[in-house]
């Protein structure tokens, strides 16, 4: 009997092995991210521009030993968004807060990142501060295959002249042969406060949904990430309310936006910037309702994050725990940025 009890017990883990074995699957997992680089300005003065206000050239000595530093900086934060899990850098990066495309050929061309391979997209706008939105990609992955930028236009509450700000930068394209759209933002900022300045977030959320509406008119099944900086929370009205977006997938109807980090702020009191003591949550990654399907025969989101390794954040003094930014107190301090990158893991299955 105890020999008839033994072989059974055998034969039923050789089963369950046999099961485990077969339903064990591969996944290709990719990075996409987005990071507010922090005033990425270069040190040669454009006279159509007000970069002489930027932090790099206001500094009376080590202009460019401290350009060459900050992209150096730049390229390591991007090269390691992802990598623990990838074991690549992003294969997408939506980036902000910089003057003009020849600063991100610098990153894309340093040490850490020239491996990659990374194309840029990025377009001039009319910021008054000259920084722009763009989109790095890895050309072994991504072919862009239609690019375009949207002008953002609002107008001063008292004097009706026209505020310039951001364009949101739409790039479309095959990654690794599937059809996916990026919506780059970086939306008007709290300057005045934030219910006073909250009518221009809420207009450039507008013109995101209007970008969505438009793709989704053509494909309603088109896969979208929207991303940026967006000086709101996730819970804000701009996001909310004109964007819908929702924090449980089973909430995302057809055309719907799903946004993870709804729960990162609300309930984890998560943050990717900090002010006066709070934390928010500005930087984001949304994704539309075909990326939250169950299957994963094409690409779906399979988990968002905040990427705060502790060499990102100070260590010492009044901003302990914040963000490194790059630049305090009219100096350089060989930091990073005052924004933490965010990003997405997308995954499909493949065949053996």
């Amino acid at each position: 009997m105890k020999n008839l009890k033994f072989w059974l017990t055998t034969l039923c883990l050789v089963a369950i092995i046999s099961v485990e074995a077969q339903e064990k699957k591969k996944f290709k997992v990719h990075t996409v991210g987005f990071y507010n680089l922090e005033n990425l300005f270069d040190t040669i003065n454009d006279p159509t521009k007000f970069d002489e206000r930027s932090p790099i050239m206001e500094m009376k000595t080590k202009q460019y030993e401290t350009y060459q530093k900050k992209v150096v900086n730049m390229a390591k934060v991007i090269s390691e968004v992802g990598k623990e899990v990838t074991n690549n850098a992003p294969v997408i990066m939506g980036v902000c807060e910089v003057e003009n495309r020849e600063v991100l050929e610098d990153v894309v061309n340093d040490p850490s990142l020239i491996n990659y391979d990374y194309g840029i997209v990025h377009y001039n706008s009319p910021d008054l501060r000259s920084i722009d939105v763009a989109l790095l990609y890895q050309k072994k992955f991504f072919t862009p295959l239609s690019t375009s930028n949207h002008e953002l236009k609002i107008y001063d509450d008292t004097s009706r002249k026209r505020i310039y700000t951001r364009d949101q930068l739409l790039v479309s394209g095959k990654l690794d042969g599937e059809m996916v759209h990026f919506i780059v933002n970086h939306w008007p900022s709290r300057s005045g406060g934030e219910a006073k300045s909250r009518p221009k977030r809420v207009a450039a959320a507008r013109l995101t949904k209007s970008i969505l509406d438009s793709l989704q008119s053509i494909d309603p099944y088109a896969k979208v990430f929207i991303m940026g900086d967006l000086n709101d929370n996730p819970t804000n009205a701009s996001v909310l309310d004109v964007l819908k977006a929702k924090n449980k997938k089973h909430k995302v109807g057809l055309k719907g936006v799903y946004n993870p980090y709804i729960d990162m702020f609300k309930k984890d009191g998560l943050g990717s910037n900090a002010y006066r003591d709070a934390w928010s949550l500005f930087d984001q990654i949304m994704v539309t309702q075909p990326l939250i399907e169950k299957d994963y025969s094409s690409f779906r989101l399979y988990k968002a994050g905040i990427f705060n390794k502790q060499y990102l954040v100070n260590k010492h003094g009044r901003y302990k725990g914040y963000p490194k930014r790059s630049f305090a107190d009219g100096g350089f301090t060989d930091g990073y940025s005052d924004h933490f990158p965010v990003y997405n893991y997308i995954i499909k299955e493949v065949s053996e």
